[in-house]
């Protein structure tokens, strides 16, 4: 496993090497997610700018951000884990983590349907979303998908 330029000495000396290095995947999970929010809130506010909606175009941007956090878990976070063709890994990822899109989309909606500042700004029921099934989605990524 690659260390993240001084924290992984750091996260070592503190919590020991094995859970050094799970705190350092769940920071890469983090890095990769927050990169799927950027994915998934520009394909959102696209996706209603060409007529889709909030809830349609979020559905849409879901799926863009899951196939991103994909790629890039894959070759990041979860290096040389897994098994399999891609194809089947890239499918058992997002019916895997359909339980954190659950998590995610419900908090969305919920939000765009009952506070208005949210309908208005739908990136921030989007970040509430993601929040809500990070935890959820780096479990069973590690556990299902990318298996050591």
């Amino acid at each position: 496993m690659v260390d993240i330029p001084l924290i992984g000495p750091v996260l070592r000396h503190l919590l020991g090497a094995e859970r050094a290095a799970l705190a350092q995947e769940f920071l890469r999970f983090g890095v990769v997610g927050t990169i799927g929010f950027l994915v998934d809130s520009g394909v959102l506010y696209g996706a209603i700018a060409l007529g889709a909606g909030l809830y349609l175009g979020r559905a849409i941007s879901y799926v863009a951000a899951a196939t991103a956090t994909w790629a890039l878990n894959r070759a990041w976070t979860f290096r040389g884990k897994g098994s399999g063709p891609v194809h089947r890994q890239w499918a058992l990822f997002v019916v895997v983590n359909l339980i954190g899109f659950a998590l995610n989309y419900g908090t969305y909606a919920v939000l765009v349907a009952t506070v208005a500042t949210v309908a208005a700004h739908p990136i921030l029921g989007v970040a509430a979303g993601s929040i809500a099934g990070m935890f959820t989605n780096f479990i069973l990524s590690r556990r299902l998908v990318f298996r050591g």
